[in-house]
């Protein structure tokens, strides 16, 4: 998809009518287009406003007309963006102004579904932006000059591998062939600081062979466990290990 293209996408975004391809393509233009962005913004906003409004039947023609509309009148462009008058056919469709307007009122007819559907996408942007984050910080660890790996077999066939940088103070915990733990329990990683373990996050991926950002820093850690806890994770170890590494020399 073009540019001009992406720019047209923001009515029919806040309403999440976009195929999955295209709501994909024009969250990643997103970030880089503040004017696309603050369209949005405002018009979630409405959407939200909209949706508290008292509930009223819509008349019966509305729906019609408004899908009508859709078909034949082209959304205008963001302010002080011009659209390229010889525009792909297939988007010549997309939402006008006027059509989004009338819309959002058939969305206040449903009472609160604006409102759940404007939460599900900032939740949905916020756990967007944590993982962000934390592929970011992973990166980072990997990438470190002074990297270095350690790999051993842990109870019940599983592996596990961790990547230190003492420089970037973080180490990366990634596992291969861990069972799902039963109800009620969590695998969590532990800092060895000279025997004594420190709490370094719990393994809450979905499939339990995700790559896990230890929590806190290595520090004078000289090696690592893990161990399965209660839900929550605990204070201490209330299990034996099921396996242990020592982290590589610098």
């Amino acid at each position: 998809m073009s540019t001009a293209e992406l720019h047209t996408l923001t009515g029919a975004y806040a309403l999440h009518a976009l195929p999955e391809g295209e709501q994909l393509a024009f969250e990643r233009h997103l970030g880089a287009c503040e004017a696309c962005a603050q369209e949005v913004r405002e018009l979630s906003a409405t959407a939200a406003r909209l949706g508290l409004a008292v509930s009223a039947t819509a008349p019966p023609a509305l729906r019609e007309r408004v899908l009508r509309e859709i078909t034949t009148v082209r959304q205008e462009p963001p302010h002080g963006r011009s659209t390229p008058a010889a525009a792909s056919p297939r988007r010549a469709g997309r939402w006008p102004v006027y059509a989004l307007a009338a819309c959002l009122a058939v969305s206040a007819a449903l009472g609160g579904v604006a409102v759940r559907q404007h939460q599900a996408v900032q939740d949905a942007r916020q756990e967007a932006q944590r993982a962000q984050r934390h592929d970011a910080q992973v990166s980072r660890v990997l990438a470190a000059p002074d990297a270095r790996t350690a790999t051993a077999a842990l109870e019940g066939g599983a592996q596990g591998t961790v990547v230190v940088s003492r420089s970037v103070n973080r180490a990366v915990f990634a596992a291969s062939g861990l069972p799902r733990p039963s109800g009620g329990q969590v695998y969590q990683l532990w800092f060895d600081d000279g025997g004594t373990m420190r709490s370094a996050g719990l393994v809450e991926t979905p499939d339990t062979d995700g790559t896990v950002l230890m929590d806190g820093p290595v520090d004078r850690a000289s090696g690592m466990g893990i161990t399965l806890e209660p839900a929550g994770g605990s204070p201490r170890p209330t299990t034996p290990p099921l396996g242990l590494m020592g982290f590589p020399a610098a």
